[in-house]
């Protein structure tokens, strides 16, 4: 059977018998952690080692959400724990070099304590702006206002985490830092006009393009398509992701099973599809839901398979330890603290 374009959350901390058989049956191209399958460091490996095992290859991508700040699910004080973004962006603000060799000493920690796990995708960096008025959820998971310094910011991130061997996704294509409402909640709609756009939001993900894969935004922009989610609409994806943005690497959805979209499951993939999403992301680790996204996952193959076969997740090439990378980045930004709050 050929691997399946889904990526799947699961319930706990370790997949159960019903899991197994289910995702034996699928074969899904990935899974995605959260803070409810992680318990300690051990645990952890022994669970990405059981999902390799289930799924029967090594390369298995294993994804996790670990921007640091209010986003990110392995917790002090078993694991390290990273600052926002937002840190860094001050820091650049004062000091644009130094906050650039943050940004990237800041993805390499995070990426060398996954690899470590045994978990080789990391959703993050997030290049969306931050705009005074705007829902929180975004904040200062964000690297700032300013679209060509959060375009440096990211693309040293991207760099960082490709040099610990983990696969950074950048997020969330084409923006939704200016979005009012939480799309886990509900649907933003964004009225701005497709200049302003190109000139703001769309400029940090044209500079990190490159090497990496992608999240869609579950929003409408009205200047681009007024009736559906960019995660559902064609346009969104091909005239602005793929053409005005030149991302050419895998795309996947954010989360189905948030309240920003509409409808049974099946048919909030099967849209996702269509439009020309290449994976179909689902995390609660409900299986019943997982079910039916399976109804409308389909084989790996044609233009999907070529862009995952010409963005694979990267080879570790550091030889810091994550003590050294800590070091020298507690000198830029000072020691790390926890965030309350999460998303």
């Amino acid at each position: 059977m050929k691997v399946t374009n889904a990526i799947f959350g699961l319930e706990g901390l370790m997949p159960t018998a019903r899991e197994i058989d289910f995702f034996r049956s699928v074969d899904p191209f990935g899974f995605i952690l959260f803070a409810r399958n992680i318990k300690d460091a051990d645990q952890v490996r022994a669970l990405t080692a059981a999902l390799r095992e289930i799924s029967g290859r090594d390369e298995l991508p294993i994804l996790i959400d670990q921007e640091g700040g209010r986003v990110q699910r392995l917790r002090a004080p078993r694991f390290q724990e990273a600052v926002p973004a937002g840190r860094i962006a001050d820091l650049a603000e004062r000091d644009e070099a130094a906050g650039i060799r943050a940004a990237r000493l800041h993805a390499l920690s995070i990426g060398l304590q996954l690899r470590g796990l045994g978990i080789t995708v990391d959703c993050a960096p997030c290049l969306d702006l931050r705009f005074e008025g705007a829902s929180a959820v975004i904040g200062d998971r964000s690297y700032g206002k300013d679209p060509d310094l959060v375009g440096k910011l990211g693309l040293a991130a991207v760099e960082g985490f490709r040099e610990a061997g983990v696969m950074p996704v950048i997020k969330h294509l084409p923006g939704h830092g200016r979005a009012l409402v939480d799309s886990h909640h509900g649907l933003p709609i964004i009225d701005t006009d497709l200049t302003i756009l190109e000139k703001t939001d769309f400029k940090p993900f044209v500079t990190c393009r490159a090497g990496t894969w992608g999240m869609t935004a579950h929003l409408v922009l009205t200047a681009v398509d007024p009736d559906r989610p960019i995660t559902q609409s064609a346009t969104g994806i091909q005239d602005i992701i793929r053409d005005r943005i030149g991302f050419e690497g895998p795309l996947m959805t954010d989360d189905l099973s948030m309240n920003a979209l509409t409808g049974e499951m099946v048919c909030r993939a099967d849209k996702a599809i269509a439009a020309g999403c290449d994976l179909l992301l689902h995390c609660n680790g409900k299986i019943d839901e997982m079910e039916a996204v399976a109804e409308a996952s389909v084989p790996l193959a044609g233009a999907a398979l070529k862009r995952i076969s010409e963005t694979p997740i990267p080879r570790p090439a550091s030889r810091l330890s994550i003590a050294e990378v800590q070091a020298e980045l507690t000198e830029l930004l000072g020691p790390s603290i926890r965030a309350e709050g999460s998303v």
